[in-house]
């Protein structure tokens, strides 16, 4: 039967590509019908019967006897002559059913069914693919290294799927050798052309967010709530919780005794330093946890303006800004309030680095902006070594800002 090797593989892709057989039935008619459109211009008086699972089929036209010499439409009429060799009893306006052969078609049109077969199959596998991950946004998911790149990693999951983690998604800290099990989270699904891109991220806070219900048995089940998490990864993070139940002590229970239940996330994050602190409505009292492990003297807060001026005594300045200005950062993240901070009894005295924007380049106040440093003297209490270390700017460019504050205050 010529039929057979066309379609000889049509239970193959059924068991490759696991669809279902209405589905495989409907892509094959629809092959199939294109095909005779192509050949016959229309496809409206043909029967196809396919059985999948023989890799069998069969495809009829039909067409109305009318008497010789009267054919005007030679796909939907067929001459009295003609229909008498199918059967010898047919007479004027009956139906005649006449079995079409695919290499009726032509070898060129049996080549592009074919391929338009294979491509229709992908189509939907790589549609299937997409709903499957766009419903897993967000959500935690682990694949193997594949193929190690110079700007992503190619992983692969147990079911063949790819997905990539850019460099930008991978924390610092991390290697990974091919073969190794890679835990993410999956930040997007899009489809370029047919193809579906699924991004895996390690440095999404809600990767962080859903390590937190996978390792902690109360945030699983809803009687701790994330309220909101703030991250510069491998570096440190911020979590706030809460729970509705007053018997629950929301920071010891994410943290555990000795931090045994946090213990876990810090190493899969690569020793990221994770501060977890009680959420509030109260943001003068939310802004005072988020600056931990700084103890707050006072508080002045301009809600209209989300802005904060923050007392410290002198020597909590430091940790409140933390390493590389990221204590202060994310508790400004954490809290939506750009916080200054200030020793105590000097607020009235200093000046914001703001206003010398036309004596100071406005790239380089926002790098001091960054780290925390938004006024003249917390520049001015830094050494240049320090300042060279916590920032990216150069040693002259330092040393030209402190000059310029010196003589202000100088003055």
């Amino acid at each position: 039967m010529e039929n057979i090797d066309l379609i000889n593989s049509f239970s193959e892709f059924k068991d490759d590509k696991l669809i279902d057989r209405v589905t495989l039935m409907a892509i094959l008619e629809d092959v199939f019908r294109n095909a005779l459109k192509k050949k016959f211009g229309e496809d409206d008086n043909f029967d196809i019967i396919i059985n999948p699972d023989k890799g069998d089929l069969e495809i009829w036209r039909n067409r109305v006897v009318v008497a010789d010499g009267e054919v005007e439409d030679e796909n939907q009429e067929i001459s009295l002559t003609a229909a008498r060799k199918i059967e010898p009893d047919f007479e004027v306006g009956e139906d005649v059913s006449e079995e079409v052969k695919l290499i009726d078609l032509g070898r060129r049109a049996i080549l592009a069914l074919r391929q338009n077969l294979i491509s229709k199959i992908h189509e939907h596998d790589n549609t299937n693919v997409y709903k499957q991950f766009k419903e897993l946004e967000g959500e935690i998911y682990t694949a193997e290294v594949h193929h190690i790149r110079h700007r992503a990693i190619i992983l692969l999951d147990d079911e063949g799927n790819e997905l990539v983690m850019p460099k930008d998604r991978q924390i610092p800290s991390d290697f990974f050798r091919k073969g190794e099990n890679v835990r993410g989270v999956i930040e997007s699904v899009e489809l370029k052309g047919n193809k579906p891109v699924i991004i895996l991220s390690r440095t999404a806070p809600v990767f962080l967010e859903k390590l937190f219900e996978q390792e902690i048995p109360e945030v699983f089940d809803g009687l701790i709530t994330v309220k909101k998490v703030v991250r510069i990864p491998g570096e440190k993070a911020k979590v706030a919780v809460d729970s509705y139940d007053d018997r629950i002590d929301p920071v010891g229970a994410c943290v555990g005794m000795k931090g045994s239940r946090i213990h876990g996330i810090v190493r899969e994050l690569g020793n990221e330093n994770i501060d977890v602190i009680n959420y509030t409505t109260n943001n003068q009292l939310l802004i005072t946890r988020a600056l931990s492990p700084a103890k707050v003297m006072s508080i002045k807060i301009d809600d209209e303006n989300m802005t904060a001026q923050v007392m410290l005594k002198p020597e909590e300045v430091s940790k409140a800004i933390g390493r590389g200005g990221h204590n202060i950062r994310l508790a400004g993240q954490l809290t939506g309030y750009e916080i200054d901070v200030y020793r105590d009894g000097e607020a009235d005295e200093d000046v914001e680095l703001k206003e010398f924007a036309d004596e100071i380049d406005a790239w380089v106040i926002e790098e001091f902006s960054r780290i925390g440093l938004d006024t003249a003297k917390s520049i001015l209490e830094k050494d240049v070594d320090d300042l060279v270390k916590i920032t990216d700017l150069e040693e002259e460019t330092i040393r030209n800002v402190i000059q310029v504050l010196k003589e202000e205050f100088e003055d």
